[in-house]
């Protein structure tokens, strides 16, 4: 009995501002995917210019979560989306200002790599991907950019979200 061929690997990819994530977020959002599939990684800095509600002064998470229900200063997918994947779960990581949001957020508390330096390099190399990326991304994340990831159900799937997100000026991608 011959086996579909699967992608098991999660496809990342690097972009750096609101309307190129939003773009991404769409592309895979056209192929069925969801809130609860999407991985989203920036620093505090860059949810607050991409994410900000100057009336709430709450916790990270809750910030951008009560921005987006209200509608004050966001707009467009990208807001939508950053608010549901901060409902599923997200980790502030202390001393380091990240936010990770997304089914990766699990995997950073659950090795309780909140307060470790390395914490973002170990979960990302813990979701698979190799340690010269992910150290990459994690300057790049630190720099105002946003990594956004997804774990395809198959390779037409991974080959999409490559194609596209490079269309929208998608950098680093790996899968």
């Amino acid at each position: 009995m011959a086996k579909a061929k699967e992608s098991s690997r999660m496809v990342t990819g690097l972009f750096r501002d609101r309307e190129s994530a939003e773009n991404a977020y769409r592309a895979v959002s056209s192929r069925g995917y969801d809130k609860d599939d999407v991985n989203l990684l920036m620093n505090e800095d860059t949810r607050k210019k991409y994410f900000k509600d100057e009336d709430n002064e709450t916790d990270l998470g809750n910030k951008a979560l009560e921005g987006a229900g209200t509608g004050a200063a966001i707009g467009g997918t990208l807001g939508a989306i950053a608010a549901a994947v901060v409902a599923v779960g997200s980790v502030a990581i202390p001393g380091v200002g990240i936010l990770v949001a997304g089914p990766i957020a699990a995997a950073l508390a659950g090795a309780g790599a909140g307060g470790a330096t390395g914490g973002l390099i170990g979960a990302l190399i813990g979701a698979g991907i190799p340690e010269d990326r992910a150290k990459i991304y994690d300057k790049s994340i630190n720099e105002g950019g946003i990594v956004m990831g997804v774990n395809p159900r198959s390779e037409e799937d991974a080959q999409y979200f490559e194609n596209e997100w490079r269309k929208n000026r998608g950098e680093e991608i790996y899968r």
